[in-house]
């Protein structure tokens, strides 16, 4: 996870380095934010060295994008962390003032944002101030509260800035909320197949793995153990449990079933090809003149003997399965999961060329036994954030069914 330390100018500044080394140690890496006010109390050479990232420090850094470097952080940071957060700053945000590079990344992240604020006991207690920070809670941010005792100004009371394990034991609260999911273990396919006609050519798709990442990606962060099955691809792998590396659909399928024994939760994003040669050259085939027949027979249908598998034992896994289609694309899903016997197909529409293969957003339809729900056009992470909310309802279903008899 990418936490974003926004540290402002309060002495409990010098604590905010602690927090940046208590969220590493969690595994979170941490970009640092300092006010210019902060640097009065704080070298930025200091949370440098601790997160080896660049400090940022100046909303105008020289450099052509440097304008816009809020923009590209706000979409990538997981959690936006202000420790300390002074009664200014608070008060900014509340207003909606951006006038430097923290202010400004607030307005423009849709990252939740934790504040640990820190300030003279009256200050705190100051009408204006507590309604700044109800304003602030009624959006969505969430605070670390305060502790009390001696304060750098010789007061006694509270307002001063919570211990740094505090402050990350919050911070990891927000990062891996407590889920349905926390502690399933679940396998996510993703990316193409290959299936290789010589050892230079092969047959194979369009999926870049985003999809089935991203949804991996978002099961770690509510706290399942996550087994990672994926094809070629060139995206960043996420960080998860396990993964596991595969090339043709008979590789992909052997791990995937061998995983999904003991798994929770089994999501089939990859798309796995339908076809593969009957035989594969040992030596790159050679050009010669007229037309080359390509004899290819059907792959083991991964999906479909998950749900045999399950309805010949009468238990196992919730079943997630992805139908890519050019037309007729909800009722081609809705035949797929009743043929195959799962719980959710999500479908596309891959002749779009703004969603779907390749590229960074999607716009899905969730066919279940209940019917089918339209999910708009949006980020891929967003979408697997839907997915995974229907497999919690999937989940809790199942349990009180379970229960009930």
């Amino acid at each position: 996870m990418l936490v974003a330390l926004g540290v402002t100018g309060g002495i409990g500044a010098y604590k905010a380095v602690e927090v940046a080394r208590g969220l590493q140690k969690r595994g979170h890496d941490v970009v640092a934010i300092m006010t210019a006010a902060a640097t009065r109390f704080v070298g930025p050479v200091t949370f440098e060295a601790i997160t080896r990232r660049r400090v940022i420090t100046d909303q105008w850094e020289s450099g052509s994008n440097a304008d816009i470097e809020h923009i590209a952080l706000a979409s990538s940071i997981d959690l936006l962390l202000i420790a300390p957060g002074t009664a200014n700053i608070i008060g900014k945000l509340a207003n909606g003032i951006a006038d430097d590079f923290l202010t400004t990344l607030y307005t423009a992240t849709r990252a939740p944002v934790l504040i640990a604020p820190a300030m003279n006991t009256q200050m705190f207690e100051h009408e204006a101030v507590r309604h700044n920070l109800d304003t602030l809670a009624s959006r969505g941010v969430r605070f670390v509260e305060p502790g009390a005792g001696y304060l750098a100004c010789g007061w006694i009371g509270k307002g001063r800035l919570a211990e740094p394990d505090d402050i990350c034991v919050a911070a990891d609260a927000v990062l891996r909320p407590s889920t349905t999911l926390t502690g399933k273990r679940v396998v996510v396919s993703a990316g193409p197949t290959y299936e290789d006609i010589d050892p230079v050519r092969y047959v194979g798709n369009r999926s870049s793995g985003r999809m089935g990442f991203a949804i991996a990606a978002e099961a770690a962060r509510r706290g399942a153990q996550v087994t990672l099955v994926a094809g070629p691809t060139t995206v960043q792998t996420p960080s998860v449990q396990q993964v596991i590396r595969v090339r043709g659909a008979a590789e992909m399928c052997t791990q995937v079933l061998a995983h999904a024994a003991d798994a929770d939760v089994v999501v089939m994003a990859a798309a796995v090809a339908d076809y593969t040669p009957v035989v594969r050259a040992e030596q790159k085939v050679a050009k010669s003149e007229g037309e080359l027949t390509l004899v290819l027979r059907r792959t083991p249908d991964i999906l479909k003997t998950l749900g045999q598998q399950r309805a010949t034992k009468g238990h196992g896994p919730c079943l997630v399965g992805f139908a890519a289609e050019t037309e007729h694309v909800v009722e081609r899903a809705a035949e797929k999961r009743r043929a195959k016997q799962v719980d959710l197909i999500v479908a596309n529409d891959v002749s779009r060329s703004d969603a779907g293969f390749d590229v960074d957003a999607n716009a899905v339809t969730l066919v279940d036994a209940s019917g089918s729900e339209v999910v708009p056009l949006q980020s891929k992470a967003a979408v697997a954030a839907v997915i995974l909310d229907r497999v919690e309802v999937l989940l809790r279903t199942r349990a009180a069914s379970t229960t009930s008899a």
